[in-house]
């Protein structure tokens, strides 16, 4: 009697796939995973929205993320504990934190918002000794003589948009702006980088001040307000969108001393805006700019501080709100061009 002859390679592999499936157990019945395993499952839902760099770097096996929480971390050392307390400051998300964490070197530092601040500070210290006030040195006559500050009459002088930041209305200005860009500019950097937090920080100065050259046409503008504004606004917004994957200690109570010392500050401007000026008929310094800084913080802020290394390219709102901030820059424009002369109005001398 003759021997069957052996099925082919295909029919093999077809049959032995057949018996796996049939001794695969029930879906009910499965082990469930390991807890090492949820952040590879979190990784996987969201890849598609990752950078190239981040998808290679935990599929390499570059970076290992431990499966406990850092919160649970024993051990560390003081930058240790530094890094971990501004990942919990700044991102909602267990699994960012993590890599943050993992990740973060201090190479290149947070010098964006450090360069930013010492230079502040050194222009103000150098005004005050040359016209020997400090406190409400934006009473000084000789104040607006300064060819940093936005002054109405010298608007074609484009560099003045940008450079009225060094210029502060006195010490109580400059100090509250000082703790601000510290304590939530810099931590914000070490996280997002110098390119994103300087993005956001300059579209918010330069909003201020063509938003004073739109609504608040007569008046000087300085002071970084608007530039902080933007950082602050986008901070608080994401942490009240964020509100349950927030760690952050005390976030309430911080939330409400934040929005008091931006409002304390807001306030003074108001006051002096109106308070009898010091070099009539030209009015004191505006207070448009800090809401400049708040629009562009809720909008082009957000986008940035809510998508932690991902492309923003990628990010549909991310090109709405640059379209619409692209439209405002160029409405401003125009309107300094032509709306001076059709409007017939009456600006005060150039300091």
């Amino acid at each position: 009697m003759g021997e069957h002859p052996s099925p082919g390679p295909a029919v093999a592999a077809c049959a032995e796939a057949e018996r796996i499936e049939e001794l695969e157990p029930e879906a009910e019945e499965r082990p469930p995973p390991a807890p090492e395993d949820h952040w590879k499952v979190l990784f996987d839902q969201m890849s598609n929205k990752r950078s190239n760099s981040f998808r290679q770097a935990i599929l390499q096996g570059n970076r290992r993320l431990c499966s406990k929480a850092l919160l649970e971390e024993k051990g560390l050392n003081l930058s240790q504990r530094l890094i971990r307390h501004v990942a919990y400051e700044t991102l909602p998300r267990e699994i960012d934190r993590k890599w943050y964490y993992d990740s973060y070197t201090c190479c290149p530092p947070p010098w964006f918002m450090i360069t930013v601040t010492l230079l502040e500070v050194a222009f103000f210290l150098y005004n005050g000794v040359s016209l020997d006030q400090f406190v409400l040195q934006v009473t000084h006559p000789r104040y607006l003589k300064n060819s940093l500050v936005y002054h109405p009459q010298l608007r074609a002088q484009a560099w003045r948009y940008l450079t009225y930041i060094f210029m502060h209305a006195g010490i109580e200005h400059l100090g509250l702006n000082v703790v601000l860009q510290l304590l939530v500019g810099v931590p914000l950097e070490m996280v997002h980088g110098a390119t994103r937090i300087g993005l956001v920080y300059v579209a918010g100065v330069v909003a201020g001040s063509l938003a004073v050259s739109v609504a608040d046409m007569t008046a000087p503008v300085v002071g970084s307000s608007g530039g902080v504004y933007a950082l602050v606004s986008a901070h608080l917004a994401n942490i009240v969108m964020n509100w349950s994957g927030m760690k952050c200690q005390f976030k309430l109570l911080r939330m409400a001393v934040a929005l008091i010392c931006m409002s304390m500050e807001f306030g003074r401007a108001v006051w002096l805006r109106f308070h009898p000026s010091a070099y009539p008929p030209c009015p004191h310094p505006s207070f448009v700019a800090h809401l400049g800084g708040v629009a562009v913080g809720i909008t082009l802020g957000v986008v940035v501080l809510r998508n932690y290394e991902q492309r923003l390219q990628d990010q549909s709102l991310w090109w709405i709100f640059v379209a619409m901030y692209t439209v405002f820059v160029l409405f401003a424009v125009f309107w300094n061009i032509f709306a001076y002369t059709l409007l017939d109005l009456k600006l005060p001398p150039p300091p």
